[in-house]
């Protein structure tokens, strides 16, 4: 794969796929949070000092493949403009004439932003016949959207098979760089912390660190499918009944490979969210048949912390408990602080743990925190993306 240093770029017409796929208000329509936006800018700010006529690509929410306007990238052109002392024009369209005489009247250094590619339901089929468009007129391909490289789109993955000049974006180099070294020999102990609601998300990448990691700390809903595998009751918790077997191979796996894998001690359980008068801390099963396990407990905490703190190697993904609620927020908002003070390495990956790093204060603490959730668990699952798969030379390209 190579890298955007090693293109020659000066005056080319360059499609550069990002991830600007940043949350609106409802209301207004303005950007609510413009980290994606901001995370691109170094790959950007050299296609403009290498005099790069840049076609710039990116999706935004769900429009099922028809246009819809509360999602075009307007609002995403105005910020661009802002950040960049460039040109900056958004395209009237992704495809077609209009957009073609655009990208050829492009100056060096200029921005042309396409409209929201999932306006086209050729973008999530990866159509062939889109992906041809898309490439019409361009000379380089560079993708910068770690947040998207686990889809096989057509921006991701058909048209950079069109392009024999290609390479990664500095986002997505330091995306990679920093997520291998979690798999290839990180410094141990390598503690991973897993949790979240569904077990069946986090499969592969259950496996797969489970060959890596020294310890790992199971919390969240998907806990409770654990125990359920183990033969205890859990009253009314979240469980998923399809992964009871996947997580008895798991307990044994982890037992093969002389992993530690710890499931919570105590738990904070309610009969609801809505029901905060009766919580309860549980440290033995069964637990009542109408109360559900919310959050790790008191004694989990500290235990869960101990371990942290050990770790030369952190890797976090899911919260503890249902931390969008105050009273359940306690044990996510521990493992937030207690990676922050670790004397480690650390990774955060995924949307619920970003936003806990977030609410506990502590996001400069961290080594390394992913833009891609998704993205960043399929590759420390199966060690490679389809969006980095499309970049690798082929024997007939140039």
């Amino acid at each position: 794969m190579r890298s955007l240093k090693d293109l020659d770029l000066k005056n080319k017409t360059v499609f550069l796929r990002v991830d600007l796929n940043v949350p609106l208000e409802k209301e207004t329509g303005r950007i609510r949070d413009d980290t994606r936006i901001q995370a691109v800018l170094p790959t950007l700010n050299y296609l403009i000092d290498q005099q790069a006529k840049i076609v710039a690509a990116s999706h935004l929410g769900r429009p099922s493949g028809k246009f819809n306007p509360q999602l075009s990238l307007k609002p995403v052109a105005n910020r661009l403009r802002e950040l960049l002392s460039t040109k900056v024009i958004l395209a009237p369209d992704v495809i077609g004439n209009q957009v073609e005489k655009l990208k050829r009247e492009l100056n060096q250094g200029d921005i042309l932003l396409l409209e929201n590619l999932r306006f086209y339901p050729g973008e999530k089929a990866n159509d062939p016949t889109f992906a041809q468009a898309l490439a019409s007129n361009i000379e380089a391909y560079v993708n910068d959207a770690f947040g998207a490289c686990h889809r096989a789109h057509a921006s991701i993955v058909g048209l950079p098979q069109l392009v024999a000049q290609k390479g990664a974006g500095f986002l997505l180099e330091k995306e990679i760089r920093n997520l291998e070294k979690l798999i290839h020999q990180p410094e141990k102990p390598f503690v991973a912390i897993l949790g979240g609601a569904k077990v069946a998300d986090k499969i592969p990448i259950i496996k797969n660190l489970l060959t890596k990691a020294s310890a790992m700390l199971i919390g969240g809903g998907m806990a409770y499918t654990f125990f359920l595998a183990l033969g205890h009751e859990v009253g009314s918790s979240l469980v998923d009944q399809e992964s009871l077997s996947v997580c008895r191979e798991l307990l044994n796996f982890a037992q093969q490979n002389k992993v530690e894998l710890l499931l919570p001690v105590d738990h904070l359980v309610a009969p609801s969210l809505q029901d905060i008068q009766e919580i309860l801390v549980v440290e033995d099963f069964p637990f009542p048949p109408q109360m559900r396990g919310l959050d790790i407990g008191p004694q989990t905490r500290e235990l869960y912390a101990q371990k942290i703190k050990s770790a030369r190697t952190i890797f976090w993904n899911g919260p503890m408990g249902v931390f969008e609620v105050p009273e359940f927020a306690q044990g996510t908002m521990v493992i937030a602080q207690a990676i922050a003070s670790a004397q480690a390495f650390s990774v955060i990956g995924g949307g619920d743990s970003v936003a806990a790093v977030t609410q506990a204060g502590v996001t400069g603490q961290i080594s390394h925190i992913s833009t891609g959730g998704g993205a960043s668990l399929e590759y420390l699952a199966y060690e490679t993306l389809p969006g980095l798969e499309a970049l690798k030379e082929k024997s007939n390209e140039k």
